[in-house]
């Protein structure tokens, strides 16, 4: 692709980094972004600063938040004995969007998964053992999607509090194995929450 500008190949190929934006995309952004007002152009650009500068993992849950303590975990009509496990911050905003979950969350930060390098103590597994083990929990929602490395992840994780008593359950496989979960549809999801399975019973059936 040949650019009659220098600025305006530097602003492609760095658009083209997105994931899923192509340099034909990424030409047609740039295209669309010169053509606005100046100012709306700095919006974003401010927007996108700030959000990099000023953005915190909740020191609980390890989802994005703009303050310490986020806004789920934060809140008194959410009940902190049951947790839901989840990869990142797209699963927990598919779970919220179906209004059925009023629990609070555990964000992994990804799944184990050897063959990416991705090992349990790269994961925030070790406070989640933590928080199980110190606080009042009744119940461990493991919600990883269904493929290999969600079940790998799923199955350490019982292992590691296992003998804790506390109840641990798995989303009910309304959602395809190999899906992910954010791809779900809401209904389909919160009928997952809500028809949950004991974890024991999901490792008799694999």
């Amino acid at each position: 692709m040949e650019f009659s500008s220098k600025l305006l190949e530097q602003a492609v190929n760095e658009m083209a980094q997105l994931p899923g934006i192509g340099k034909r995309t990424a030409l047609r952004l740039v295209l669309h972004l010169l053509r606005q007002p100046q100012e709306q152009t700095r919006f974003l650009t401010e927007a996108l600063t700030q959000m990099r500068e000023q953005m915190k993992f909740c020191s609980s849950c390890h989802t994005l938040s703009d303050v310490e303590v986020c806004s789920i975990c934060s809140n008194p009509s959410r009940n902190p004995h049951i947790i839901c496990v989840v990869e990142d911050v797209r699963d927990v905003m598919a779970i919220e969007n179906t209004q059925q979950f009023k629990g609070i969350y555990h964000v992994l930060g990804g799944k184990i998964s050897p063959i990416d390098g991705i090992g349990p103590s790269q994961l925030h597994i070790t406070s989640l053992v933590e928080k199980v083990k110190t606080t009042p929990v009744e119940e461990v929602i493991f919600a990883l999607s269904s493929t290999m490395e969600g079940d790998t992840t799923n199955f350490y994780i019982y292992k590691q509090i296992q003998n804790t008593g506390i109840k641990t359950s798995t989303i009910a496989r309304g959602i395809a194995v190999g899906d992910e979960l954010e791809y779900a549809d809401e209904v389909t999801l919160g009928r997952s929450i809500l028809h949950r399975i004991p974890f024991e019973n999901s490792l008799k059936n694999n």
